[in-house]
């Protein structure tokens, strides 16, 4: 229905708020009917949805606008947003409009962002989404210029991606409450090393493809954690950590194919856009361990603390004892 690429573009601007909308109070809700050490499975759930749509979704989508013209794959995007309409009102829980103490305060809710771990969070996130979308979003030119692959074959690798996508999603789902940190780096240290490898074997059709399914499998891996780090450390204010952790991702989602168009203008090749993606995988693999280290001495610095006020408060009461036996020698224990 668009008659002009203004259009168009606008409607992309609208779509794109609603989404993020979405995913903002999405997570919230879904966190909020878990326990706390239950946050990266029910978050896992939530994310499942996007990797189901990335196995059926990209796929239908590229075969639609191959067959029938770029305007079926948005009718069909059309048609499946009411099923989801229906679905939220159909099956989401009633949540109950917070009040007193429980109601959000802004102000209150904004301290969030002095803590450096928060912003350590949102690196993490940002850098992971935008490693793999700088390469996702070029995977098909990839694919027939690069590979050889025939365009017929760029729906089914698509395909493959969501496969591992889902599958990445449900094993670091599971794993991410007793593991936190060791998902988040172990996925996104594998995501630098699947990129590094597509980079130097792109050529290659069969690794083109493996790879693909294996990044899908790495990228995801770590989304559960990503969220529920996020959520464990902004627990007082959920859905401003829902929408700010939406935004990085985002974020990442835009810079990481802005620097693959970059790196494609300076005629460096589709290779190149995997190294890309590896660097900024590489450097979110840091960033994880910068905040692993900070949570550790601050577990460190309170252990310490407690030890030394337990002891402080022995110390005192063993001063107050003696002063009292001192006043009355005939106080003795038995």
């Amino acid at each position: 229905m668009a008659p002009s690429y203004e259009v168009l573009f606008a409607s992309r601007v609208v779509s794109a708020l609603a989404c993020a909308g979405f995913w903002a109070v999405g997570a919230a809700v879904a966190v909020s009917l878990v326990p706390v050490n239950a946050r990266a499975k029910a978050m896992a759930v939530m994310v499942g949805g996007l990797s189901i749509a990335n196995i059926a979704g990209v796929p239908a989508g590229a075969f639609l606008g191959q067959h029938a013209g770029w305007r079926a794959a948005f009718w069909a995007v059309a048609g499946l947003s009411v099923l989801g309409l229906v679905g939220v009102v159909a099956l989401v829980p009633r949540t109950e409009v917070p009040t007193g103490d429980d109601q959000p305060r802004l102000r209150a809710e904004l301290r969030i962002y002095r803590d450096r771990q928060v912003w350590l969070a949102l690196a993490a996130t940002a850098l992971s989404g935008g490693a793999v979308f700088c390469l996702f979003s070029y995977l098909g030119p990839l694919l027939t210029d690069v590979a050889g692959l025939d365009e017929g074959w760029v729906p089914t690798v698509l395909a493959l991606f969501g496969v591992g996508a889902l599958l990445g999603t449900v094993l670091g789902g599971r794993i991410a409450d007793a593991h936190l940190f060791g998902t988040m780096f172990g996925g996104i240290l594998a995501s630098t090393v699947v990129l590094s490898a597509l980079a130097l074997t792109a050529h290659s059709a069969v690794a083109a493809v493996s790879l693909a399914l294996m990044l899908g499998f790495t990228a995801f891996f770590t989304a559960p954690a990503l969220n529920a780090r996020m959520f464990n450390l902004a627990n007082a204010a959920p859905t401003l950590a829902g929408a700010t952790n939406t935004s990085a991702f985002n974020i990442g989602n835009t810079v990481g194919p802005w620097l693959g168009g970059l790196v494609i203008d300076a005629g460096w090749g589709y290779p190149a856009v995997a190294w890309t993606g590896a660097a900024l995988a590489g450097t979110g693999a840091v960033t994880t361990v910068a905040a692993m280290r900070l949570h550790r001495a601050a577990g460190a610095s309170r252990v310490i603390a407690t030890s030394a006020s337990s002891a402080s408060s022995a110390s005192s009461a063993g001063r107050e004892a003696a002063h009292d036996l001192a006043a009355d020698p005939s106080r003795t224990t038995r």
